[in-house]
């Protein structure tokens, strides 16, 4: 009997250790952080469409996190999504020309923001907006498109 119990026990705790190494793995692929950030500032971007995009996502300049989407609302007077980035300390300005675009992150299909910095000497400063903006490619309504055009000729 007591042979019987300790068998349980391990068996428990194997599968337990396997369920939070799946958790911190799916952390891990994500791309999403735990932490907070503090210090920094914000821009603001607004996109026609940020399918998928979530609160802390992370925002990329070159391949390199440079922050996180903070918050996501809508513009209801122009129908379209405003996003609030928060810029970590230690990312030098940005230019005003600077670009964002949503695209998708690997096989797992993460949403991210990328930054595309221009050449003005003007530099965003906390609270500016980030006029050049590209929204997510939605696959359903390219394919949607698609075949309303297929079916037009």
């Amino acid at each position: 009997m007591m042979r019987m119990r300790t068998i349980e026990i391990s068996v428990g705790a194997f599968v337990l250790a396997g369920a939070l190494a799946f958790v911190v793995l799916m952390v891990q692929v994500s791309g999403v952080s735990l932490e907070s950030s503090g210090g920094g500032y914000s821009l603001y971007a607004k996109f026609s469409d940020v399918a998928g995009l979530r609160v802390r996502s992370k925002v990329s300049m070159a391949g390199v996190t440079i922050g996180r989407v903070t918050a996501i609302s809508v513009d209801t007077a122009y129908g379209e999504a405003e996003v609030e980035i928060r810029i970590d300390p230690g990312t030098g300005p940005l230019p005003i020309d600077t670009g964002a675009r949503i695209l998708t992150e690997g096989i797992v299909g993460a949403r991210y923001i990328s930054l595309m910095p221009g050449a003005d000497e003007e530099v965003l400063g906390d609270g500016d907006y980030i006029e050049d903006t590209q929204g997510a490619l939605v696959l359903e309504n390219l394919i949607g498109d698609f075949i309303t055009t297929l079916g037009d000729s």
